[in-house]
């Protein structure tokens, strides 16, 4: 994977100067930096920190285009956090997908440094309705089905679950955790027992984590957003970004996350994985089940029209 170009760099530290300002009116600080630990000692070091973090928060992120993989990295390992990613094979700026072979390296040096991870669903699967006998309508956001909407079975489900387990496996020799998050947070009871039956724990966010990435940045600009999330956020709360999204023009994390976690440390607050959550912690280690041997749409039993692809990205 091609690191990006300096001009890169340099133009999303510069989308970063008005929340820095801001961040310098309120009075906080960036926090020294704790040393990343050396690969192959995450479950020791992320036990201690656990210990250490009487009140945390669960930054969580979702996959996206991957433009801001990188720096979002950088910026966890210089502050020394650790958080939980949930995997989807999205659309990436280079042409690719996000769990392709160019980024498995950097999915192998996150497991290294002690992240934790979830399933966001293969195609990145939005929920649509229920249908009959426990199937799903949902609709693909990506994948060779985007945008048209598919019915999957339970058993159809839990493979678009499953197969972000066995890549992510493959690429980092560690085995994820039997946590998802339906894309969108859209979910009903049809699909959380269907995910359930296979062994799956759903984990959304926190109201107040909800840290608007999404939303469009002429109307919620990084400033505003950053102050809200100073403002709302409290210890317990399970927060939600992502790696890059297609339809916001400015940027969040490069302006963002390094002030978020300054300000949140300095309100006294510790970030955590979900492995340290007091109820989502409790799930063990996920065993995904062997591929479909069609290798296709597995438990699709319809395939029509939906609305345009990407409403969410």
């Amino acid at each position: 994977m091609q690191a990006p170009t300096r001009t890169f760099i340099t133009a999303l530290r510069r989308r970063a100067r008005p929340v820095a300002c801001l961040i310098a009116a309120m009075g906080i600080c960036a926090m020294p930096a704790r040393t990343a630990s050396a690969a192959g000692t995450a479950p020791a070091t992320a036990t201690a920190t656990a210990t250490a973090c009487t009140r945390p928060v669960y930054l969580t992120f979702d996959t996206g285009h991957m433009g801001v993989a990188p720096l979002v990295a950088d910026i966890l390992k210089r502050h020394g956090v650790r958080v939980t990613f949930f995997l989807a094979n999205e659309r990436t700026r280079t042409g690719g997908s996000s769990l392709d072979d160019e980024w498995a390296p950097w999915w192998k040096e996150r497991a290294a440094e002690g992240h934790a991870f979830g399933s966001h669903t293969w195609d990145h699967d939005l929920w649509q309705a229920d249908a009959a006998d426990g199937a799903l309508r949902v609709r693909p956001t990506m994948g060779p089905l985007a945008g048209r909407a598919r019915t999957l079975t339970p058993a159809g489900y839990c493979e678009e679950l499953d197969r972000p387990a066995r890549r992510f496996e493959a690429m980092t020799g560690q085995r994820m955790h039997a946590w998802f998050r339906a894309p969108g947070g859209r979910t009903s009871p049809a699909l959380l027992q269907a995910a359930q039956a296979c062994g799956y724990t759903h984990v959304g966010w926190s109201p107040a984590g909800f840290l608007g990435d999404e939303l469009p940045s002429d109307k919620h600009p990084n400033a505003r957003l950053l102050e809200r999330a100073l403002r709302d956020i409290r210890p317990g709360d399970i927060l939600v970004a992502h790696l890059g999204i297609w339809s916001r023009q400015d940027p969040w994390a490069p302006a963002v996350l390094e002030p978020l976690i300054a300000g949140l440390k300095a309100r006294g607050m510790c970030f955590a994985t979900l492995r340290e959550h007091p109820v989502h912690g409790r799930a063990g280690l996920r065993t995904p089940s062997p591929p479909r041997a069609d290798g296709g749409a597995a438990g699709s039993l319809a395939v029509g029209s939906s609305a345009a692809h990407g409403a969410l990205r």
